[in-house]
């Protein structure tokens, strides 16, 4: 019987059928964070059990880590405190951290991949909600909570309903100045932020068979924008290429032979999905977020809708949007003034983002009152970028060039919003107080929107910016 690769990875997967019609689910890779982590481990502690197999956990520092200053101790005291807990539980289970001197260290989305940790055919969990980034790779990857992780650490199994899989295809070649990241924002503001509820995305189609390793990442990235439980591509010469000679990939003989059981698990041709939707990549445009969550979205030459434009159910949302926002219904987004510009996340901080970015900067300079800050996804990232120059033609350019970790996405650190600053932002959330302010505001935008709001000083077309035809 033909079935989809979210069918094949589950089965492989399943331990046992619960009596709640749960899946006890083996979990072949854990990652975890400093964040979510100690409590998990606290658990633990207080219930005399140990982790069960800690070769399959791997954990790195990324939330709270200041990006500016990293020497310790941290200025904040909490965050110091949570690093020394994380170094301590891992050392004490003997568990695999990439620390911030290891030179691996990064955000947790970017390091497992880079480091070749995700792999085809797996099950992947970890306590953030942006797991879903490894499905790239054809794995199946969850975010979970701390009780989660702790059960994870303590049996390497959760229990799961098992969602149904909607077929995603996008067809053609997108647009110049159209990316990947335009590509999940239409996506998102077509199905809905609850679209998803209760479905695996598969993402499929001509334009992602011709995407990148990478920018298939950033659109499973936010699959759980759209309210699916997971996104994937199923694994393909692309995604053997990119797995090709990293650190914990196999090796040499095995790695054939890895490949040859990878292509195994892709979906079969004549499966049956419980849904499929049809998009056109010539029909998406540069996308950017007008309110406070991802799936109010417009096209950068559309204006912000008015209430009445929208279905019913989104009003209430939308005039809360408008206030948080301070933007007007039936004005154009394009022009509005930005305060900060943030290039970095688990999204869009890969190497990838930061040469695109760099190569159209080159000899500009970011609008004066213009706060512009570049972080890269992980040390390795940064170091490739460095070596090819880009720190470089970013800090002429006016940016601010940090260390490594989630910095501004989210605000669990120094890098924060003041008052009411605006934020053009390539991260995934746009949710009040996200980026550290209470009343700051966030358009989520691709990494080449941002740069061009930085230089411009407000939400601009890229293509004009930078002269894209």
């Amino acid at each position: 019987m033909a079935k989809t690769l979210f069918d094949k990875v589950w089965a492989a997967h399943t331990v046992r059928e619960l009596p709640n019609g749960m899946t006890q689910l083996l979990i072949g890779t854990h990652l975890i964070h400093e964040v979510t982590s100690p409590q998990a481990f606290g658990m633990l502690r207080d219930l005399g059990l140990k982790v069960l197999y800690p070769n399959r956990t791997f954990a790195t520092v990324d939330h709270i880590v200041p990006t500016d200053e990293r020497e310790e101790p941290f200025s904040d005291s909490l965050a110091d405190a949570m690093i020394k807990e994380l170094r301590k539980n891992c050392a004490d289970n003997g568990i695999k951290f990439f620390d911030l001197s290891s030179g691996q260290q990064g955000i947790v989305h970017i390091v497992g991949p880079e480091q070749g940790i995700t792999q085809p055919g797996t099950t992947i969990a970890c306590g953030d909600s942006h797991t879903s980034t490894h499905g790239a790779f054809g794995a199946i990857a969850f975010g979970i909570g701390t009780s989660q992780v702790r059960d994870v650490l303590a049996t390497q199994t959760i229990a799961l309903h098992k969602p149904k899989v909607r077929r995603i295809n996008v067809d053609g070649k997108l647009s110049p100045g159209v990316y990947a990241k335009d590509v999940i924002l239409h996506i998102i503001r077509m199905l809905g932020v609850n679209g998803g509820l209760g479905y695996a995305y598969e993402y499929g189609g001509t334009t992602f068979d011709a995407f990148t390793q990478e920018e298939r990442m950033t659109v499973c990235n936010m699959s759980i924008e759209g309210g699916a439980r997971v996104g994937y591509v199923n694994p393909d010469q692309t995604t053997f290429d990119y797995l090709r000679g990293r650190p914990y990939a196999p090796s040499g003989g095995e790695f054939d032979a890895a490949v040859a059981r990878w292509k195994a698990f892709a979906s079969d041709a004549d499966c049956v999905y419980g849904d499929t939707v049809n998009f056109k990549a010539s029909d998406v445009a540069p996308t950017v977020t007008w309110g406070i969550n991802p799936g109010q979205a417009v096209f950068i030459d559309e204006k912000i809708p008015a209430p009445a434009d929208l279905p019913e159910k989104d009003r209430s949302t939308a005039e809360e949007a408008y206030a948080h926002m301070k933007l007007r219904p039936g004005a154009p987004i394009k022009g509005t003034r930005i305060d900060v510009a943030f290039l970095g996340s688990c999204t869009n901080g890969r190497i990838s983002d930061l040469q695109e970015v760099a190569r159209h900067i080159k000899g500009k300079k970011v609008k004066s009152g213009v706060k512009a800050i570049v972080v890269p996804g992980s040390q390795g990232v940064a170091a490739v970028a460095e070596s090819m120059g880009l720190a470089e033609i970013f800090r002429e350019a006016g940016f601010e060039w940090r260390g490594a970790g989630c910095s501004m996405c989210l605000a669990m650190n120094p890098d924060k919003l003041i008052g009411d600053q605006l934020c053009a932002s390539s991260s995934n959330r746009n949710f009040k107080g996200r980026q550290g302010s209470p009343t700051g505001r966030t358009v989520l935008m691709s990494p080449l929107m941002v740069a061009a709001a930085a230089l411009t000083g407000e939400i601009s077309d890229a293509r004009e910016t930078f002269g894209i035809r």
